[in-house]
């Protein structure tokens, strides 16, 4: 019983980790459904490329739930487009915390029902890593409470554990891949091959032959062997925390992932304490 308490008064040292979290969510959440707002209709919408009624006539509701089942139309695209934004800009001012965890549980649990009734009807365009990490970011977030309760330290730990689950697996991916990530020379290619470069891209292509190398090192570092260390006592699972922070931050600027990136820094807070 000891024992017990001692895990969950963990949770006294986590409010700025839950209150940063909560706001890098939510903003991930604003991003996500800015974009649902340009980008939906034409992809799925009633005249889109992959039209949603017709999806919803092809599957069942249990295989895949979605608000859109009963109103698969272009204007209910918009109305919860808009819905997200606005529970969004509410979690992100932190309005949604100051009236205790019924309030703040149901704001998190609007959002992650909008967003994956996005998904689930969102076929080829919502089926990359991004959106279902966002969906299982968000859920936990409804067990996070609001600035009234001690954070829980049960939920602090599934947000490291999600996090670990994502690198390490990202990095044993890798491994299991292509040949260059064994050999060091996958960046002599990454930059100039990756889906949407951004501006910066070309500037880090044209590095030197051997710093890329060393940067692949790096990579396999932080993917397989720095997630362990996100369980381990503080300050070791913070330095884990700054240096996942450190290569998202790479990442996000010598390419262009979504909101993978700034999703993982916003996990990879978990990791470190209010002190």
């Amino acid at each position: 019983m000891n024992g017990v308490k001692k895990f969950l008064s963990r949770g006294e040292h986590y409010w700025l980790t839950r209150l940063v979290l909560q706001r890098g969510l939510a903003l991930v959440y604003l991003i996500a459904f800015i974009a649902v707002i340009h980008q939906f209709k034409p992809l799925l919408g009633e005249h889109g490329l992959l039209p949603v009624p017709r999806f919803v006539k092809a599957v069942s509701f249990s295989e895949s739930p979605s608000i859109f089942f009963w109103f698969p139309n272009d204007f209910a695209f918009d109305l919860f487009g808009w819905i997200g934004i606005g529970f969004a800009l509410l979690a992100l001012s932190g309005v949604s915390e100051r009236f205790g965890n019924l309030v703040s549980a149901a704001t998190w649990g609007v959002l992650w029902m909008i967003y994956l009734s996005y998904v689930n009807v969102g076929q080829t365009f919502y089926g990359f890593g991004w959106e279902t990490l966002l969906l299982e970011a968000g859920f936990l977030a409804i067990f996070l409470g609001s600035r009234k309760t001690t954070p829980p330290f049960l939920v602090v730990l599934l947000y490291q554990w999600l996090l670990f689950r994502l690198m390490f697996g990202a990095g044993l991916i890798k491994l299991r891949g292509d040949s260059c990530w064994r050999d060091l020379t996958c960046l002599k290619y990454h930059y100039e091959t990756q889906p949407m470069p951004n501006p910066l891209s070309w500037y880090f292509h044209w590095l030197p032959e051997g710093f890329h190398k060393l940067c692949v090192l790096f990579n396999h570092f932080t993917e397989l062997v720095v997630p362990f260390a996100y369980f381990a006592p503080l300050p070791i699972s913070a330095v884990a925390g700054l240096i996942t922070l450190f290569f998202h931050g790479w990442l996000f600027v010598s390419g262009n992932f979504a909101f993978l990136g700034f999703l993982t820094m916003v996990l990879a807070l978990s990791t470190i304490s209010d002190a």
